[in-house]
């Protein structure tokens, strides 16, 4: 049997879910993958999952046991790819994930500059509005908009993002432009419907400092940001969105900011990945290359 294999289909299984979702995913057959799962567990004479009809638990002896295979195939990984020369010579596949809209307009245009120049580097490049999983998804460098958690990742400060509350001068001709954020009280919004949805803006006491919330109802909910910004374009609500994605709207004069005496302090914007004793070159390149540009390209917002 090969062990590192069946740890690896363990693995697979617990990160899916389900025999025939791992199966899927390695493209083996379903007796196959409950097959090596078997006999893993006779190897080591324990059960490592109580498989139900509808789902699979980890036996306190698999909790343990798929921690030390993760680790294992991480240093197994890891010492393949020094062997290959990946520490050696800028080379191999780099991950890179960064907020939907924010990678096609800003990251995106790097990333093709970077393979232009790298040869030898081909780049993944994951665009979601959630956070994707450094570790668990196996993702080289991230972009990050907002505070970070305390976590031991590694980041790279790369600038700052205002959070702006924006108009169409349509709407606010036809309703009159608010004084303050209270005034919204009687205009419609736009919303976006996030993982973690904001029922009401925070923004800031002007002159204080001290923040406050108000309470908005949406006129219309949508599921990103791309879509919000074309219903405020619209005239269809106010919006309150990251600064990049309104910046050509308001150049182009199709929004207009609000209250810019009240806005929060702009969110922090960082490169982070996984910390490592010896970084591959491959991610130093993309971050010595990417950061500057990052930052100048935010500078200019």
């Amino acid at each position: 049997m090969d062990r590192l294999e069946a740890m690896s289909i363990l693995l697979t299984v617990v990160e899916q879910g389900s025999l025939s979702a791992a199966g899927r995913a390695l493209k083996v057959p379903v007796p196959t993958v409950s097959r090596k799962i078997g006999e893993l567990e006779s190897l080591i004479g324990a059960k490592l999952l109580i498989r139900t009809t509808r789902s699979l638990i980890l036996t306190e002896a698999g909790k343990a046991y798929v921690a030390a295979a993760r680790r294992i195939l991480d240093q197994v990984d890891e010492a393949e790819r020094t062997a290959a020369g990946e520490f050696l010579i800028p080379k191999g596949e780099l991950v890179v994930t960064a907020p939907l809209m924010f990678g096609r307009l800003h990251v995106l245009p790097i990333v093709a500059d970077f393979l232009a120049r790298q040869p030898a580097i081909d780049v993944r490049l994951l665009l979601a509005d959630r956070n994707i999983h450094i570790v668990d998804d196996h993702v080289d460098m991230a972009v990050r908009i907002g505070s970070l958690p305390d976590s031991s990742l590694v980041a790279t400060r790369v600038g700052s993002m205002r959070t702006v509350i924006c108009a169409s001068p349509a709407l606010l001709a036809a309703r009159g432009e608010p004084a303050t954020p209270a005034d919204l009280a009687a205009f419609p919004i736009v919303a976006v419907d996030t993982p973690a949805p904001f029922p009401s803006w925070t923004v800031r006491i002007a002159g204080s400092g001290a923040l406050y919330e108000i309470a908005t109802r949406p006129r219309l909910t949508v599921t990103t940001a791309d879509a919000a910004l074309e219903a405020a374009m619209r005239g269809v609500g106010v919006v309150r969105l990251l600064h990049y994605q309104v910046a050509d709207a308001v150049a182009q004069g199709r929004l207009k900011i609000l209250f810019t005496d009240y806005e929060r302090e702009p969110s922090p914007v960082h490169l982070v990945h996984a910390p490592a004793e010896h970084m591959p070159l491959k991610m130093r390149r993309f971050l010595d290359f990417a950061a500057p540009r990052l930052r100048q390209g935010l500078a200019a917002l």
